[in-house]
């Protein structure tokens, strides 16, 4: 009966149990050794359900992508549009990042993965939108912040949104080497400060 129920789910449901399913294991194994073997065993199908649901390794891939960039940009807008500021926009933003990495711990060693290929793939495509998104909110912040100024006008924005990215990567790969013992929002908030202490020209 409950094989029986599982056959009936919508294909966006499955899709969605598949790419959940990719999640967890890239958050306990290197993303380059996860087979559809192991999603489908993960999901209790077989490789060849599987296959109903996408047409291919690289198609699973680029869905689970396009999911990163849905949620994760979505998550950062939205704590970019609740802060009261443009400098409280940069800290909510980078928070919440941190929050989703904690929370989606397979998520940044996807990233990583892909970036790491030779080869411009659909899904390494995608892994640059989001980055590219990311930037033009940064930016916008930025902007903002020094029309209000809150920054020293003659920071260099494009420097402060790569130190501001290149801060939530490290903060990651320093949680990844610690096997997540780490404790990110800690680190996170100690590590904006100096962010915050830069951009403003703080001495």
């Amino acid at each position: 009966m409950q094989q029986q129920t599982r056959v009936r789910l919508s294909t966006e449901t499955r899709q969605a149990e598949i790419i959940a399913a990719v999640l967890k294991l890239a958050a306990e194994r290197s993303p380059a050794q996860i087979t559809t073997g192991d999603i489908a065993r993960a999901v209790s199908l077989t490789q060849g359900a599987i296959f109903r649901h996408f047409p291919n390794k690289d198609a699973i891939w680029l869905a689970v992508i396009v999911w990163v960039e849905s949620n994760l940009l979505d998550s950062l807008e939205a704590a970019a549009q609740n802060a009261a500021t443009p400098l409280a926009g940069l800290q909510a933003v980078f928070m919440a990042h941190i929050g989703f990495v904690t929370q989606h711990p397979g998520v940044p060693r996807l990233i990583f993965n892909e970036l790491q290929q030779p080869d411009d793939s659909s899904v390494k495509v995608g892994v640059w939108r989001i980055l590219e998104a990311y930037r033009q909110l940064l930016t916008r912040l930025l902007n903002d912040a020094e029309a209000t100024g809150q920054i020293d006008p003659e920071i260099d924005k494009g420097a402060a949104g790569m130190l501001f990215i290149g801060s939530v990567q490290g903060l990651v790969m320093q949680s990844m080497l610690a096997n997540g013992a780490l404790n990110m929002k800690t680190a996170a908030e100690r590590v904006f400060v100096l962010y915050l202490n830069a951009i403003r020209g703080t001495r």
